[in-house]
């Protein structure tokens, strides 16, 4: 587990950067909410009804005026869109990085198979992702205590379980892509994540483009169909679970049997 521990180390400026600022913010949403919620009684049906910006953000679906619904369109997109960055940035230089660096030379004299090399990163990739989502829960958690909200648990709980797995999966979108790359990796890791944000907007504006929720881990992580359902979409789910395995093999395939350059 030398590799697994290195990993961990050398990333954990980063974590506590990414994990500091996302709890933050997470933290502030909350805490604002009592002074935002004394003047909510026209704001949330004025947000209901803008059309395509409510539908883009979910807005037409829940009341914005109550704590969950506030939580789910502020603190789903503070956690959905930096969790998101923080897996793909992560994931996507986990492998490409020892070539980047110039380190795989050394690395790969070491009598430690290419496999444990692709298994130790990932689950280093893995153990920051439960880190982040582990202080989001307590902050959130904590936070909501301070204001005296006392929100159903179960779709906070489905909430943090969508991010929490759609995390997981960019980062193993990644993680395969970076087996494959050297360099460039990390605006590629980036540009991937914010595509998949706005391809989920785009679902939501036209039934005609619903498709795209199935290409989009976004589409199962959408806080508004949670909060309003009370559970996860599995039909768009069970695509994210097949992206993430395919993302894990293709690292694990292309990493064994390729030259480092």
């Amino acid at each position: 587990m030398t590799i697994l521990k290195h990993e961990i180390r050398q990333g954990r400026n980063s974590l506590i950067i990414w994990t500091s600022v996302i709890a933050f913010m997470l933290g502030v949403c909350i805490l604002i909410y009592p002074e935002m919620s004394k003047q909510m009684d026209g704001i949330s049906e004025a947000f209901a009804n803008m059309g395509g910006f409510s539908a883009a953000f979910g807005m037409d679906k829940i009341n914005f005026g109550e704590f969950i619904g506030f939580f789910g369109i502020e603190c789903g997109n503070v956690l959905g869109l930096g969790g998101a960055f923080f897996a793909a940035l992560t994931g996507i230089s986990a492998l490409s990085k020892e070539e980047r660096e110039h380190t795989a030379e050394f690395l790969l004299t070491h009598p430690v198979s290419r496999q444990s090399v692709v298994a130790q990163k990932f689950i280093s990739v893995i153990t920051q992702i439960v880190i982040l989502n582990a202080a989001a829960v307590v902050i959130t958690v904590l936070s909501t205590i301070i204001i005296g909200e006392s929100p159903d648990i179960r779709p906070l709980a489905l909430t943090f379980a969508a991010h929490f797995i759609m995390q997981v999966e960019i980062a193993a979108i990644c993680f395969g892509i970076s087996a494959f790359i050297g360099r460039g990796s990390l605006g590629l890791g980036l540009g991937l994540a914010a595509a998949f944000y706005f391809l989920n907007i785009i679902a939501n504006l036209t039934e005609n483009a619903e498709f795209l929720k199935y290409i989009t881990p976004f589409g199962y992580t959408d806080s508004a169909d949670i909060i309003a359902n009370e559970r996860l979409e599995i039909k768009y789910l069970a695509v994210g679970i097949v992206m993430t395995v395919i993302g894990i093999g293709a690292a694990f395939w292309e990493y064994r049997r390729k030259d480092i350059s």
